[in-house]
């Protein structure tokens, strides 16, 4: 027995390979123009595949935006995403409050922290300080909490689906490969039927009887590979439901982490104007740090995780009347005969001195004017409690 060359195996197997694929195309080919028997997959199985795409097509889109959201530096996201795939812990980075707060600081070292205007940039650079830290937490929680699940389902489940799906389109392949083989069989041993040879029938047909019965062996084989691998495949994609729900709690937990940053800000923002409206009487004698304008709902000061909302402007100060005589002169002062009103509290609100009135929400005080307020305040009284309240927080009943 020879065997031949030393490369004839070689070219053989290079043959071979080279053969599978064109193989498959030549299949995709037939199913394309109708010349070979496609297996068709069920109604629902179709859905499955459907949703499961939709699915890892929008999370792909909501992933990458809210990066975005993040992170709004794109050379920041690439330095990030390498240092993830290098398994190395990110670098910290100041936030651009950070930063801010430390020019204001550095701004007013150098132009006098004792001046007014020096005192004004400490005061803002600490509040800006406050934010980036918010900024911080909310950058880490919201990671955590959203990001990574969603990252999770795109490089674990996703991968794992795919995977499945080659598996069961190359099952399908074979049994549709079987199908037609023996569909030629088939019709070869009729056309031999019907058309005998006198010379060898019998030879000829036991050769066709037997290659029936090898291509039909083929088949069920075939076909029973096909049916474990789509229910595996079905198993995997019904599991999108679990995805979804998983989702759905990373979300409300993402919604949640958001509203308690922003109503952080609003606290601190509102600190500062505090701080800002106390000392401008002194700077600026006369003038007020207010709004005769509507303003939208703020957050409540009792309640972190209340939606966020576009925050009033409260206005500070007592109109001509300086903070510390107002509070004494209001217990001297008696409501007009008229003009006194009912107003329903729209809002919380903290009594920034002892001359003003903490207020909770859905509340209903009385409400009038003194002659020479400022029109962004109100006198008001609920039982022997007397104090300033904002316009801005009431509805005035009539």
């Amino acid at each position: 027995m020879t065997l031949g060359k030393p490369g004839h195996l070689a070219g053989k197997s290079l043959c071979l390979a080279t053969a599978v694929p064109c193989l498959l195309d030549y299949m995709f080919t037939e199913e394309k123009f109708g010349q070979a028997e496609k297996t068709e997959l069920d109604a629902h199985f179709e859905n499955l595949l459907a949703r499961a795409d939709s699915t890892k097509n929008w999370t792909e889109r909501i992933l990458r935006q809210t990066e975005v959201l993040l992170q709004p530096n794109p050379s920041a996201r690439v330095e990030e995403f390498l240092y993830e795939k290098l398994d190395r812990k990110v670098p910290s980075r100041v936030t651009n409050g950070e930063l801010l707060a430390q020019y204001m600081a550095e701004a007013a070292s150098e132009l006098g922290p004792s001046t007014p205007y020096g005192k004004t940039l400490m005061k803002v650079s600490e509040a800006e300080k406050r934010l980036g830290a918010a900024e911080r937490d909310f950058i880490h929680t919201a990671s955590l909490s959203f990001l990574t699940p969603l990252r999770n389902f795109l490089e674990g489940d996703w991968k794992t689906i795919s995977k499945e799906r080659r598996l069961l389109q190359n099952r399908r392949l074979d049994l549709d490969a079987c199908k037609a083989r023996l569909k030629k069989a088939k019709a070869a041993e009729a056309k031999a039927t019907t058309v005998p040879d006198f010379q060898e029938t019998r030879p000829r047909n036991y050769i066709l009887s037997a290659s029936a019965s090898a291509a039909e062996q083929e088949l069920r084989v075939a076909q029973t590979e096909f049916d474990r691998q789509a229910e595996v495949t079905r198993l995997l994609l019904e599991g999108i439901s679990s995805t979804h729900v998983n989702h759905l709690r990373c979300l409300h937990e993402f919604v949640k982490s958001q509203t308690t940053y922003y109503a952080q800000c609003y606290r601190h923002m509102l600190d500062l104007q505090k701080q800002l409206g106390s000392s401008q009487g002194t700077i600026f004698p006369g003038t007020f740090v207010g709004t005769t304008e509507p303003a939208s709902p703020p957050l409540s000061s009792t309640s972190p995780t209340t939606t966020a909302a576009t925050m009033p402007v409260v206005p500070t100060g007592a109109g001509l009347i300086p903070p510390e005589e107002a509070a004494l002169c209001l217990e001297e002062v008696a409501p007009p005969a008229s003009g006194t009103r009912k107003a329903r509290v729209l809002y919380d609100y903290e009594a920034a001195d002892s001359s003003e009135l903490a207020l909770l929400a859905d509340e209903l005080i009385t409400v009038y004017s003194l002659p020479g307020m400022d029109p962004d305040w109100l006198i008001g009284e609920r039982g022997n409690k007397k104090g300033k309240v904002p316009v801005t927080y009431l509805e005035l009943l009539s």
